[in-house]
């Protein structure tokens, strides 16, 4: 998993989530206010924000556009979730049967602590692989 978690606060605009996303390499920002998570906004949320490449607004009338939409106007409120002791394994089921890339990895009190994807999964699955195989040729 992902610690510490890149969140956004809800009252973000658009195009500083977009610049966190791209500024950390991340597809996903757990939307919390406060401690508490709210929703989850992706990559994808944002592109689809964005006006098209085909527009009859000026870049200056786009562009303040996208600067007075929040966060919290296209974040998805109903977010999956997981904790830190989750089986590897139940994580990797309910993003698959949930068909999503990663999730919020939520502790006790509620707080994000991180986030996991199926590229951390992978990376995991393929270390205890490479760490069998270079245990049997010892």
């Amino acid at each position: 998993m992902a610690h510490p978690p890149v969140c956004a606060a809800p009252d973000l605009s658009v195009p500083d989530a977009a610049h966190l996303l791209r500024q950390h390499g991340i597809r996903r920002l757990p939307v919390v206010d406060g401690e508490a998570l709210v929703g989850i906004v992706t990559d994808r949320d944002l592109r689809e924000t964005m006006p098209g490449r085909v527009t009859t607004l000026s870049m200056w009338e786009a562009t303040t556009q996208l600067a007075g939409i929040r966060v919290s106007d296209v974040m998805r409120r109903s977010v999956i979730t997981t904790t830190p002791d989750a089986d590897a394994r139940d994580v990797a089921r309910t993003l698959l049967e949930r068909r999503i890339g990663g999730m919020p990895v939520v502790g006790e009190r509620g707080e994000v602590v991180g986030m996991v994807t199926v590229t951390d999964l992978l990376r995991d699955y393929a270390g205890q692989t490479q760490a069998r195989t270079q245990e049997q040729t010892a």
